[in-house]
Formats: C-alpha cells, sequence, structure tokens
C-alpha cells in the first residue's frame, strides 16, 4: 500500500516534469512541452493524494504537511487553468516554481500520518471545509504573484488589474464558503458557531484584508494602493494558516489537531 514513505518517488517524478516545464517557459521554448510535463507532473501527484487517501482510510487534509501536498496541487492547477484561458505563460512558470518548493519543504519534513481522526473531524464538513479553504488559498496566492508582478512592472494601463480582481472575487469567495462551513461545523461539534480562537481570528482578519482590497478597487485612483493591499492580506492569510500556530495562545486551539 502507498504511505508517505512513499512519497519522494512520486514527488521525485512530479518535481523533474515540473522541472522541465519551468526551464521550458524560461527559455521561451514550444509551451507544448511544458503544458505535457506540467500535465505528466500534476497526474503523478494527484495519484500519489488519491492513493494515501486510500492507505490512511481518511481524507489526507489532517496535518500541515497533507494540506502542503493540496496547497502544490491546487496552485499548479490553478496556473495552468489561467494559461489556458488568458496565455499567461508566466503565471504558470510561477504557480510551478511556488509549488515546487511546497513539494521540497514535504520531502525535507516527513510527517508521521496516522489513520486515527479525533471524534470532532469525523464530520461531513471535513472536506468540504477544507477543500474550500485550500483552494482559495491557491488561488489568492495566484492572485498575489500577479500582484506583484504588477509593482514590479508597473503600468497604470495595465490590463491585469481585472485578472487580478477576479481571482480575488473568486478566493475571497471560496474562502467565506470555507469559513460558513466551519461555523456550522463547530456547531455541531462544540455548541457554539464561533469562539474567537485563534485560528477564527485570524481567519476573519484575512477575510477583513481581501474585502478592504476589494473596496480600494472600487476607486480606481487608489489602484497602487489596492495591490499593496493584496500583499498585506496575503501575509495575514499565511498567519492564518501556518503562523498561528506558533503564537502562545494556540497551546489551547481548538485547531492544533491539524499539527498532529
Amino acid at each position: 500500500m502507498i504511505s508517505w514513505d512513499h512519497f519522494n518517488w512520486f514527488a521525485g517524478v512530479t518535481l523533474g516534469c515540473w522541472t522541465v516545464s519551468f526551464v521550458n517557459i524560461l527559455l521561451n521554448k514550444k509551451i507544448l512541452w511544458a503544458q505535457v510535463f506540467t500535465a505528466i507532473g500534476f497526474i503523478s501527484y494527484g495519484l500519489f493524494i488519491a492513493l494515501l487517501w486510500i492507505n490512511l482510510e481518511r481524507p489526507p487534509m489532517r496535518t500541515m504537511g497533507e494540506t502542503r501536498l493540496w496547497y502544490s496541487f491546487f496552485l499548479v492547477l490553478v496556473g495552468y487553468i489561467t494559461y489556458a484561458k488568458w496565455q499567461y505563460k508566466w503565471m504558470l512558470s510561477y504557480s510551478l516554481f511556488v509549488a515546487m518548493i511546497f513539494v521540497i519543504v514535504n520531502i525535507l519534513k516527513p510527517e508521521i500520518h496516522s489513520k486515527n481522526l479525533m471524534p470532532a473531524l469525523q464530520s461531513i464538513w471535513f472536506v468540504p471545509h477544507v477543500t474550500a479553504y485550500i483552494l482559495s488559498y491557491a488561488i489568492l496566492g495566484a492572485a498575489t504573484i500577479v500582484g506583484l508582478k504588477q509593482l514590479y512592472q508597473y503600468d497604470e494601463n495595465d490590463k491585469l488589474i481585472d485578472f487580478t480582481d477576479n481571482l480575488v472575487y473568486i478566493g475571497f469567495g471560496l474562502l467565506m464558503l470555507g469559513m460558513l462551513m466551519g461555523a456550522v461545523w463547530a456547531k455541531a461539534a462544540w455548541g457554539h458557531y464561533w469562539s474567537w480562537d485563534p485560528k477564527e481570528t485570524w481567519a476573519f482578519v484575512t477575510a477583513a484584508a481581501y474585502l478592504f482590497y476589494i473596496h480600494i478597487r472600487w476607486n480606481n485612483h487608489y489602484r497602487k494602493t489596492a495591490l499593496w493591499m493584496l500583499v498585506i492580506a496575503f501575509i495575514c492569510l499565511m498567519i492564518t494558516w501556518k503562523g498561528v500556530n506558533y503564537l502562545p495562545s494556540a497551546k489551547n486551539s481548538v485547531h492544533v489537531y491539524g499539527q498532529q
């Protein structure tokens, strides 16, 4: 059976394919080969996730390493779809590069992945809640990549701002959906929708930051300010996902199961 011990084999194939794709795009070679190798690496990575799911007999969404699996998976998917629709080769290359970093982190930081799920996680809300959040993180990460490109090559007439807005709208919608499902899940598991748990507090801060970006974008005179706000919002998102776990107040958090 496939377990985390086999991750390096699948990761090696994935990294090899995605590296070929990244270099191909960087050297401005035929994009067809980049698409082919991106797809092969994506299939290899997705196959590992599916087989790990079968072996664990639970969704591989509990630990930080498992969420990194999904983040890199979704990020490449977003990059591939945006290239297919808008033909932004640089977007696909950046998505591949960031995804590879997360794959390498998982290689360097192997975790113990047990089959056990605490009672609170044995819920119908587990998969849709985590999926909505991680997919939103990937889309908002892609939006940040586009935003940073605009800040580096600032142009008042740059059409990329509309592309950024669309990514933020979709990502923010998924973020709010994940938060709402989490509230319903919390009510069923702990008897209350919201408790200002450290993770919940930072999720609220992150949502507010992206909502602030959306409001700033209504006034085109503050476009550069909006792009910086997008960067700040993504930092808040990273704190929500990873940074909160290092806060002293998180020791008693109901979300600490994610690190076990």
